[in-house]
């Protein structure tokens, strides 16, 4: 094996990728031969499997889905769409008749005329002629009695219970709270508790954080170095193997498999295609050939004659026979209406000719007047109503 020389020492052959080695060259042909076995009859079945899809879609499924789209319009718009058409206007009236006119009529015609003249008219009769002037009257009363009898009586009245409301409900309680409550809650209880907190729980408080402090940072190295060891432990023993054998194990072959399956695919794709061709090649020697020759020997010349000397006469004579019949027919439907009108003709006589007739100048009495007008159109003596 050649290697290209640099300053810094050999370099990687070419056709090796970064980070091969030995095991790599070694297994990969065995393995891009054994996929090759592999994969070539499934790339043959999954061809074969693609061109009879193909060919069941472009002859049976596309014009089956488009026969049962055809069907489906056809139904659809023969027969389902004016029966739902028909129905859905049948629901409506029906829906109308037994939920809206009823209800629209029952307002209408009872509920309306019921509240109205049964209820609102009598309560606003009621309210406007007897409730309003008994309330204008009540609020006069009260007002007068209000202001004439109540406000000086309550103003004194106030005065009165509000000083003896402070005298039994607030200043006892005021004097209570000063004079008792507080000094007594101040220098019989707070005093002494904020001393002894300053002075006694203070600094028991301070050494036992100090000691719990200490205590806490020696259990922590100590659980920092076990834990320093377990992981060197496991990344010496486990992680480092592990990854050594993934790198120099695991990614080559997986690698090499990946890119052989890759090759093998293509490889069989190929093989698929010549025995395709080669098959396609044989059904044409065998089959297409001949049935070409005996088309272009045989049935060519066969239709010619028959198109030539049988059916050209035939349409031919077809043609001519179909011309005499409609000469024929056309003759003797006139023959038929000649004779018709000859008919008619001797049991009712010659029609005649439509004679002339001048307008009269003479002074006609128009409609509405007595009078004649000189030179005026003779007018009718009926009305053109009565004359339609």
């Amino acid at each position: 094996m050649d290697l290209d020389k640099t300053p810094d020492g050999p370099r990687t052959p070419e056709r090796f990728e970064p980070g091969e080695g030995c095991l790599t060259t070694a297994i990969r042909i065995p393995v891009r031969i054994v996929v090759l076995v592999l994969v070539v009859p499934v790339r043959l079945v999954w061809d074969l499997l693609a061109v009879g899809a193909r060919a069941v879609h472009r002859s049976v499924l596309r014009p089956l889905g488009r026969g049962i789209a055809v069907a489906c319009s056809w139904v659809y718009e023969t027969l389902l769409a004016p029966v739902g058409r028909a129905l859905a206007v049948a629901l409506v009236w029906l829906g109308k008749a037994l939920f809206v006119w009823p209800w629209v009529a029952l307002w209408r015609y009872v509920l309306a005329p019921v509240g109205r003249y049964g209820l609102v008219v009598p309560v606003v009769w009621l309210y406007e002629s007897v409730l309003t002037p008994i309330g204008h009257g009540i609020a006069f009363v009260c007002s007068w009695v209000y202001e004439t009898l109540l406000t000086p009586t309550g103003h004194v009245l106030g005065a009165v219970l509000v000083f003896l409301g402070k005298a039994l409900f607030v200043w006892p309680w005021v004097a209570l709270w000063r004079y008792v409550l507080v000094p007594v809650v101040r220098y019989g209880l707070v005093v002494p508790v904020g001393w002894l907190y300053r002075t006694v729980l203070t600094p028991i408080g301070h050494g036992t954080v100090w000691l719990l402090t200490g205590i806490g940072k020696g259990i922590a190295l100590a659980a920092v170095g076990v834990w320093t060891a377990l992981v060197w432990l496991v990344v010496t023993l486990l992680v480092t193997p592990v990854s050594w054998f993934y790198r120099a194990v695991l990614t080559p072959v997986g690698r090499e498999i990946v890119d052989a399956i890759g090759v093998a695919w293509r490889i069989a794709g190929q093989i698929s295609r010549a025995i395709g061709r080669g098959l396609r090649w044989l059904a044409w020697v065998l089959v297409g050939q001949p049935a070409g020759w005996f088309y272009r020997a045989a049935c060519t010349p066969v239709g010619h004659a028959v198109r030539d000397y049988v059916w050209a006469p035939a349409k031919k004579a077809a043609v001519e026979t179909g011309r005499a019949v409609r000469s024929a027919l056309r003759s003797a439907g006139q023959t038929v209406r000649q004779a018709r009108r000859d008919a008619w003709r001797a049991l009712v006589g010659s029609p005649r000719p439509a004679e002339p007739v001048e307008a009269s100048l003479d002074g006609a009495r128009t409609l509405g007047s007595t009078t004649t007008v000189p030179g005026a159109v003779p007018a009718p003596e009926i009305s053109l109503r009565k004359q339609v």
